[in-house]
């Protein structure tokens, strides 16, 4: 009898920790997977210093989905179509978002991992204080984020032709 009572707690314990690191991974992957989905909004223009919206319908679609940890951003409407990579960073009520691999370097003049270094990971912050202050120098410019209280998505898209922003509510 003995030995079926150890088994039953040893079992018991096995359940229970999987279900807490199972609960933990679940909690962090809502958040992300949050942002999943499609937003329907405005796209705005700023060519040449002049801000207007686009030449016949303002109307855009941003979809945006997982692609790893990662997540791919498709943003159209008839006079616009593009699609970026992005990161995210938890930032209390916000995603934030910040650009990836040759985009990053691109704008930052530098690899993801060869910033500042100026944070400690094992400070408190958020994930997007954390991102700020290994990855970046004061004044570096971010375009974009989720409100995840409002589940609403803004960014503005840098292109060669001129800036084009994006805001939407996700349907």
């Amino acid at each position: 009898m003995k030995i079926n009572k150890n088994i039953g707690i040893a079992s018991i314990l096995v359940i229970a920790i999987g279900l807490l690191f199972t609960a933990c991974d679940k909690n962090d992957d809502v958040a992300y997977n949050d942002v999943v989905g499609v937003y329907k909004g405005t796209l705005t223009t700023n060519i040449a210093g002049k801000s207007s919206s686009s030449k016949v319908n303002n109307i855009a679609t941003a979809e945006v989905t997982m692609v790893g940890d990662q997540i791919e951003v498709h943003c159209f409407n008839d006079d616009f179509d593009t699609t970026i990579m992005l990161n995210l960073f938890e930032d209390g009520n916000m995603m934030n978002t910040c650009l990836t691999g040759s985009d990053f370097e691109n704008m930052y003049g530098h690899m993801m991992g060869q910033g500042n270094m100026n944070g400690n990971m094992s400070n408190m912050g958020s994930q997007w204080m954390q991102h700020l202050n290994n990855e970046h120098q004061d004044g570096d410019e971010h375009f974009g984020g989720f409100n995840m209280q409002n589940h609403s998505f803004e960014y503005t898209f840098k292109m060669e032709n001129g800036e084009f922003h994006f805001q939407g509510q996700k349907k």
